[in-house]
């Protein structure tokens, strides 16, 4: 070794370190024996890996396995964060699913239990209680004040036309049939209406009507009816019998789990005949609804709107179903209930009918209603009649609250105004998350029709209608309409009369304005006119799909459809100078036509040569001629085309456009 230094040796004697160093000989010979005595890093290391050490590091669980609890919804980087899994990891397990996605992308709760899955974790998904569902809770963990007896709901239910309104005006003793547009109820209407006698607290005796449009279109309403009723009330015309709507609501009842009354209307008419009436019974018993007249358990009143018969056995039938329900409310403490329309009225704002099911709702409560919320400014009952107080199974109509509420939404009176905006803020925040959750996702798979969803023609409507209920049964119409080639896409739809931002909107958009029920100013009328903008009025809801149908069917490209008129044999070719090959041809079938909308195909031994050619010269003899018919000799020149022989045929044809409809 050289003076002035040191020199290390390893394991095996050979030099490590050569020349000078600031150790000491006794720290290089301990440093050689650690490394002598063997394993000494490898020693290390597991300790590390172990946990053991100066460093300690937590095992997540795509390490150890084992379940892993995580709330709704789902996101890649919540996801991480909770299993231990890497984002990239997962989203290349997504990637090979044909899914595209970023740390913040919403996953499904399937997904990401698969995602688990290759790391032996089982995946534990706690569903996100809603604001509704924490209130819905305190009050049904609240302590009873006040039970008592209460009136039934009845549901009114049936096809249109077999008079189920006209069946309730005659117990209302009220005309509201009257007052609808095209004969047909437009929203769900609530009216409580007294009977003979009196409960066991010596009040009178009442029932809760829910009168339900019974047109196909609103169907999802008359669903919405049957979820709050205790018993059904299901009207057929006795000279009509069960049809599609009748099976409809039978659906609803029996999904409902509530009792069927049946009342077979219109039995004075001269069709209610015995063998009608015993026909009815058995389509009633093939829906499972089976009449008491023949051993069953479905009670079946004959009933005249017209002049009132059997309306006050139906009646009776009803308090007897009611008593063997018995059914109970709870009178005392903070109002609940559900919205059974809601809309926007000039000089009230928003409104909602509700139907109070528990509790006492009082003006200057405090309430929350889905969205909305507000304290409680007027009430006022199916008549009409401003009310200070109301109690369970009476429907009002209040004013108070923000904004529009949908039909169904629950009802809640809160301790303060802040709780209420808090609980409505919370399930705005909720009703975000699952419309953007709810947005359909491009995949590898469907990229190509997300590309040709561009070719689509679409016609854009802003619809404004004058309840919730009308906004969402059009709506879903309007989407069910179109094929895959054109569609209607509704912009924005709300409840309240068409405003100027309706218009500015409608016109940066190429859209129409549908108007339902809804007043239209007459500025506003002029901005449309100044834009161009095409706001439609309407009344009747059949009237809107008709007429989007008919511009649906507007824009379809149409079929082309070819349509023969003659067809010439060619017999001879002659070359003339400075005119070209003439074919001499004398005309087998029909005509040969010479009009710029005519065209020549040129068939040989079965086969086509050329197709599509306009005629360049038509001549009859040495004159030109513009139709030469079936036996008469011509010449015929096509335009760029000179290779017709002896024995082709020449067929003379026009392609005609023939419109489509939606239903080819």
């Amino acid at each position: 070794p050289r003076r002035g230094g040191s020199t290390r040796r390893g394991r095996s004697g050979d030099s490590l370190v050569t020349g000078p160093t600031q150790f000491s000989k006794a720290d290089l010979d301990d440093l050689d024996a650690k490394l002598k005595g063997g394993g000494y890093v490898r020693r290390r290391r597991q300790d590390l890996r172990k946990g053991r050490g100066n460093t300690f590091q937590a095992q997540s669980a795509v390490q150890t396995g084992g379940k892993v609890e995580i709330e709704e919804p789902i996101t890649i980087k919540s996801l991480s964060a909770a299993t231990g899994i890497k984002a990239t990891q997962i989203i290349r397990f997504l990637f090979g699913k044909g899914i595209m996605s970023t740390v913040n992308s919403a996953i499904d709760t399937e997904l990401a239990e698969e995602v688990c899955i290759d790391y032996e974790i089982e995946l534990v998904v706690k569903q996100q209680e809603s604001a509704e569902e924490q209130v819905e809770k305190q009050f049904s963990e609240r302590e009873k004040v006040d039970v008592r007896p209460r009136p039934p709901v009845v549901t009114v239910m049936g096809h249109v036309d077999h008079g189920k309104t006209s069946l309730l005006d005659r117990i209302r003793k009220e005309d509201v049939a009257a007052h609808e547009d095209g004969g047909i109820t437009q929203h769900i209407g609530a009216y409580r209406v007294k009977m003979k006698g009196t409960d066991a607290d010596g009040e009178a005796k009442s029932v809760v009507f829910l009168d339900t449009p019974g047109h196909a279109a609103f169907t999802t309403m008359r669903g919405r009816g049957a979820k709050m009723t205790d018993i059904v009330v299901l009207v057929v015309a006795a000279d009509d019998g069960v049809m599609p709507q009748t099976i409809e609501s039978i659906n609803h009842a029996q999904a409902a789990g509530v009792p069927v009354v049946v009342a077979l209307n219109k039995s004075d008419l001269p069709g209610a005949t015995d063998d009608n009436v015993q026909k009815i019974y058995g389509q009633l018993a093939e829906h499972g609804l089976n009449p008491t007249a023949w051993g069953g358990e479905t009670e079946v009143v004959k009933t005249s709107a017209a002049s009132g018969e059997g309306v006050p056995e139906l009646l009776e039938m009803l308090d007897l179903q009611a008593e063997v329900l018995e059914l109970t409310a709870d009178y005392g403490g903070p109002a609940r209930g559900t919205t059974i329309e809601a809309e926007m009225q000039p000089g009230r704002g928003s409104v909602a009918r509700v139907l109070v099911q528990e509790g006492q709702l009082s003006v200057g409560d405090f309430v929350v209603i889905g969205r909305s919320f507000g304290r409680v400014r007027d009430m006022t009952d199916d008549r009409g009649k401003r009310v200070k107080q109301v109690g369970p199974a009476t429907p009002v109509e209040l004013s108070g609250i923000d904004v529009v509420p949908d039909a169904g939404d629950k009802v809640f009176a809160t301790d303060t105004l802040k709780k209420a905006e808090d609980v409505a803020e919370q399930y705005r925040d909720t009703e975000r998350e699952q419309l953007l959750a709810s947005k359909t996702k491009v995949t590898l798979d469907n990229f190509a029709d997300a590309v040709k969803a561009g070719q689509i023609k679409e016609l854009r409507v802003v619809l404004k209608a004058d309840v919730q209920g009308s906004v969402e049964t059009l709506r879903a119409q309007l989407g069910q309409m179109g094929n895959d080639e054109v569609a209607v896409r509704v912009l924005h739809a709300a409840v309240g009369g068409v405003t100027e931002s309706d218009i500015v909107l409608a016109d940066a958009s190429d859209a129409i304005v549908i108007a339902f029920h809804v007043a239209i100013p007459s500025a506003v009328r002029d901005i449309a006119e100044q834009r161009s903008v095409d706001v439609r009025p309407y009344r009747v809801i059949y009237d809107v799909t008709d007429d989007i149908k008919k511009a649906l069917e507007g824009m379809l490209t149409p079929d082309q459809k070819e349509e023969q008129i003659g067809v010439a044999e060619c017999k001879e070719i002659f070359n003339i100078t400075k005119v070209g090959t003439i074919a001499g041809c004398i005309v087998t079938e029909g005509a040969i036509i010479k009009e710029p909308s005519t065209r020549i195909r040129v068939e040989r031994d079965g086969a086509v040569v050329t197709e599509n050619r306009p005629l360049a010269t038509l001549k009859r003899v040495k004159d030109d001629a513009r139709e030469v018919r079936a036996g008469t000799e011509c010449g015929i020149d096509i335009e760029g085309f000179n290779d017709v022989k002896p024995g082709d045929q020449l067929v003379c044809y026009r392609v005609v456009e023939v419109a489509r409809t939606l239903d080819d």
